[in-house]
């Protein structure tokens, strides 16, 4: 046993990060169990925060559409898909924050791939995506969004958002474990960049000079994933600008991961 412990810890990152990638029956089993016991004793369970989420969606759309002067037909879906998105985003982001301090009982009892807490954040909140992404259905059905082959790049844009999400995810776990200030920095940030992100309002709403705005990651991303579920096809500059920012969140996680991941124990 004793052998076998040590060989664990001296497996190289990729090693180390792919044993934890592939045990998906752990890391899919505890992200199921947290909602059940989140839930537990409630009828609808995590139902309660799409029915919210919708009435929100429900209330905003017309307000805003009028308040923007924006026809409610091309404005519900774009409310509709900034929100369920973003929520994903973020709240995959903020609960990457505790990732390895919830699972403390774990890591000080023997050994775990650290990666396999940072798919268990993200499996959890996937499992209330796919809630969530139902309120979509009735929103195309009122505006009339006729989908077409271009529907296919979610496919694409979604991986990208895995993609950054996880390595986000190993990011800050590793370091606010180490430092627990940074998940009220990070907390207050994503509130922050949520009004600076085309998420309530509409690109086309901006004056020329504040079309910086637009080349915010968060605005590229939702353009992605938004923009094909609205019958068009996105900019080719949101293509690029995010393939260079997962490139650039790929090699700052594997930095943090190569040198810190075996400190993440002590700093429990």
């Amino acid at each position: 046993m004793t052998q076998a412990i040590q060989s664990n810890l001296q497996r190289n990152a990729w090693k180390d990060w792919w044993e934890g990638t592939r045990r998906i029956d752990i890391w899919w089993t505890m992200a199921w169990f947290d909602i059940v016991l989140r839930y537990r004793r409630s009828t609808l369970g995590p139902l309660w925060l799409t029915l919210s989420m919708g009435a929100m969606i429900g209330g905003m759309g017309p307000l805003y559409a009028s308040l923007f002067g924006t026809e409610l037909s091309k404005f519900f879906p774009h409310l509709a898909l900034g929100i369920i998105f973003w929520t994903f985003f973020s709240v995959t982001v903020i609960d990457s924050n505790e990732a390895f301090n919830n699972a403390a009982q774990y890591l000080k009892q023997g050994y775990f791939p650290i990666s396999l807490f940072v798919w268990r954040t993200l499996a959890r909140t996937f499992m209330q995506w796919c809630h969530h992404i139902i309120i979509f259905v009735p929103v195309a059905w009122y505006t009339g969004i006729s989908l077409g082959w271009q529907a296919l790049l979610v496919i694409p844009a979604f991986v990208l958002l895995i993609i950054n999400a996880h390595c986000a995810g190993i990011a800050l776990g590793i370091l606010c474990t180490r430092f627990r200030d940074i998940a009220q920095i990070v907390t207050s940030v994503m509130q922050m960049l949520m009004f600076l992100t085309p998420v309530f309002w509409m690109p086309e709403s901006l004056p020329g000079r504040a079309s910086y705005m637009l080349w915010n990651p968060l605005a590229q991303m939702l353009d992605l994933l938004r923009t094909p579920l609205m019958g068009g096809v996105a900019h080719a500059h949101s293509w690029l600008g995010m393939l260079g920012w997962t490139a650039a969140n790929v090699v700052l996680a594997s930095l943090l991961f190569k040198r810190y991941r075996r400190r993440v124990v002590f700093w429990l």
